[in-house]
Order: structure tokens, then sequence, then C-alpha cells
């Protein structure tokens, strides 16, 4: 005849045995579903430690990014000379030549006094409806489609532009910088109209004057699928337009 309070501690034991078990088989499943998830998103430096504190000099080079598998990243380059875009793996720099004109160039021989990076090698992709024509419509439907998204994530964009306007940072050799306003000086903005481009975003809730402007959750590039024109997107018309945000 077992005693009751033996009995008492022997349920005891095995209650706490299944219940370590079931948890411990929960814990695991989550670090499962943790490992199947898409990589981080990585950011060096911040907006405003560039605009308000002067740090124009390159803290990345992006040379040294070693995976270039799937790679997305964007931001400007050092001293604000130039405009920088990842896009599947391939890096591109744009400069002012002038007013109406400019150079894009592939290479990765370049910095940046912030910027913003990940890879992705896996989308979805999801259809945009016709009603969402500006950036801030896009940026609503954006952050709808990822509630349940780790985030920030990077995301692209494919279509066509009706009208749009990108910018390209260009500070005169020597500049000291302080302010937003000062930052920009030299900046040259460009208008584009009927282009087929494709446009790489990273959004983040979290990241407002680090890798986004103060008034925003996102950050956007723009190029076109010709390759031949690239910058900062400030303003966009969109046209027939698909979302592609990481897979799982």
């Amino acid at each position: 005849m077992i005693p009751i309070k033996l009995k008492s501690l022997i349920l005891k034991s095995i209650v706490t045995l299944l219940f370590t078990g079931i948890v411990s088989c929960n814990i695991k499943e989550k670090k499962k579903e943790t490992a199947h998830t898409y990589p981080d998103i990585y950011v060096v430096g911040a907006m405003k430690d560039a605009m308000f504190k002067g740090e124009l000099y390159s803290k990345i080079d992006l040379d040294t990014i070693s995976d270039k598998n799937g790679l997305y990243g964007l931001g400007p380059q050092t001293q604000l000379t130039g405009e920088l875009l990842i896009i599947d793996g391939k890096c591109y720099v744009s400069k002012v030549v002038s007013d109406s004109t400019m150079t894009v160039q592939e290479t990765y021989k370049t910095g940046a006094p912030f910027f913003v990076f990940g890879n992705v090698k896996e989308w979805k992709s999801v259809k945009i409806p016709e009603t969402i024509t500006d950036m801030k419509a896009l940026e609503t439907f954006v952050d709808e489609q990822s509630k349940e998204m780790k985030r920030p994530f990077a995301f692209k964009v494919s279509g066509r532009v009706s009208d749009a306007t990108i910018h390209i940072q260009n500070l005169p050799p020597g500049s000291k910088v302080s302010s937003p306003q000062e930052a920009h000086v030299g900046q040259a903005d460009y208008t584009l109209q009927d282009e087929a481009v494709d446009i790489v975003g990273f959004f983040s809730t979290e990241h407002q004057t680090v890798f986004t402007h103060h008034d925003t959750f996102m950050h956007l590039h723009l190029i076109t699928q010709d390759r031949s024109k690239m910058g900062h997107l400030d303003h966009a018309i969109f046209e027939n337009i698909t979302l592609y945000l990481p897979m799982k």
C-alpha cells in the first residue's frame, strides 16, 4: 500500500514532467518556425546622424557585404554625392550630371553614411488594387498586408508609373552639414513619365529618422527597368503595379 502523501508526490512529478515536455516541444516548434523565416534586416548608421551631426563619411563599404545572393539595400552615397541601390544582388550608383541628366553605374566599389540591407531569396506577389495610385496609399496597403510579418522588412514593387519624381543627392565637396536643409544643397530632382520601373523599399514603424524620414514608415528607391535612371523616390502615380513581400 502506497502512502497518500507519496501518491500525491508521484502525481505531481508526473504532471510536472508532462508540462515540461509540452513546453519544451512548443519552444522547439517556435525555434523551428523562426529558423524558416526570412533573414534579419541590417541597419548601418542613421539618417539623423548624417543630417544633424554631419556624419557623411562611409560607415559601410558595400563590397564588404559578403552574401550578395538575393541582396537588397539602399541609402545615399558617402558625402551625399549620389544614391545607392542594391537590387537582386546588383549594386547601382546614380550621380548628377546636370538638371536633366544622370549617370547610373553598376558597381560595389562605393560606401554610405547610412544604409539598410537584407537578403530575400523568395518573394510572394500581391496584386495591388487599382485604387492604390500614390505613395501614401501604397504605404497604408503595405502596412495592412504585413501585420503578421517580422519587421523591418524589404519589399519590391514592379510595374509602371505614369508620373514620378526622384532625386539624387549632390552635395558640393567640402560641405558641412548640420540640418536637412544643408544636407540637400545641390540635390537634383528628375521627373519620369510613363516608365516601366522596379522599386525597392524598406518598411518599419520603428526606424523613422534612422532609415526612413520622420513622416513615413518606408524608404523607396526607384530604378527604371532599362537601368538608365535611379534615385530616391519622392512622388509617384502608379499604374498596374505588383507588390512583392518576403516569403517565409
